[in-house]
């Protein structure tokens, strides 16, 4: 059996949320060293503070300022931190139970080692030098054996309050396609086109999946299919991609390989996008060095039949 593929993959971008006014002030009181809570209506106060009441579900905005010290609630280590954590040095994930509140914040506790932290160990918040307004204004906690600082008074109204936030949202893993997508990426580097058959519905899936997502059968027999295909559906896209070389508008469709019993996505060129429609015949086009076709064209053919594919669409 060929190796199975595996490759690295990052999947990110970038996240945009406004704020309401009580995470408003949650997040600009950060930014000046205050913690903010928020009370319910059977009297707790929530930290970090919630919009909606979560046993009335109605909107709360009593906001009650709490201490930068607490207690742990539970905790579990981390070995070895991770790009972009708030350490770089081993340190716990940490519940912490600020004074004031009756609900626990989840941050990074600073300790010099697992047998250094305990449930019931008490904490304070370490501020980050520049803070901007969001969570990681707390640096992290660190252990702490004196009393609950006096209170600023604060009450949620500041000075150019931070109305919205931006966060990178990042996942990095290893990705493996297993064999039936691998025999199908390398027969792309050949320039063909490799489905996986049925033994029981006999329909042939392209990409092939390993087994029948129907007949829940596993799937081994390879077949060739294609290289021509029929334009079951489409759409025109009219907003440019970033990162993408390609002019709008442009139209984007499913395209029944001759033989596959599954249409697959490519992108249509060398007609105008007001010309593609269902139906009509089609042919890879490569560029050099491509490990899968740049886009399909027009073969030239009669349209196909609507009988032909329509229970491909």
């Amino acid at each position: 059996m060929p190796e199975v593929l595996k490759a690295p993959l990052v999947v990110e971008f970038p996240f945009t949320r406004s704020l309401g006014p009580v995470q408003s002030a949650f997040l600009t009181g950060l930014r000046e060293r205050v913690v903010l809570g928020v009370r319910a209506s059977d009297g707790r106060v929530l930290v970090p503070p919630a919009e909606y009441d979560p046993v009335t579900a109605e909107e709360i905005r009593d906001l009650v300022e709490v201490a930068p010290t607490g207690t742990v609630t539970t905790w579990a280590w981390n070995h070895a931190p991770r790009r972009g954590q708030l350490l770089t040095t081993p340190f716990a994930w940490a519940l912490v139970r600020l004074d004031g509140a009756d609900t626990a914040l989840l941050h990074a506790l600073d300790a010099p080692g697992p047998d250094a932290v305990h449930t019931g160990m008490r904490v304070r918040i370490r501020w980050a030098e520049e803070r901007t307004g969001a969570i990681t204004d707390i640096a992290c906690f660190e252990p702490h054996d004196g009393e609950p600082p006096q209170l600023t008074g604060a009450t949620g109204e500041f000075e150019d309050p931070v109305t919205g936030i931006v966060a990178a949202a990042r996942l990095d893993y290893t990705y493996s396609p297993g064999r039936a997508q691998t025999a199908y990426i390398n027969a792309l580097g050949g320039r063909r086109t490799v489905g996986e058959r049925c033994p029981s519905c006999r329909k042939v899936y392209v990409p092939p999946r390993g087994a029948c997502p129907t007949c829940g059968v596993a799937t081994d027999e390879q077949v060739e299919v294609g290289p021509r295909g029929t334009v079951t559906t489409f759409c025109i896209v009219n907003i440019k991609a970033k990162n993408l070389d390609i002019e709008v508008p442009y139209v984007y469709a499913h395209i029944a390989l001759d033989g596959a019993g599954l249409a697959l996505h490519g992108r249509i060129g060398g007609i105008p996008y007001d010309e593609v429609r269902m139906g009509l015949r089609v042919e890879p086009v490569w560029t050099e060095g491509a490990r899968y076709p740049d886009h399909y064209r027009p073969t030239g053919e009669p349209d196909a039949d609507y009988d032909t594919y329509r229970e491909l669409l």
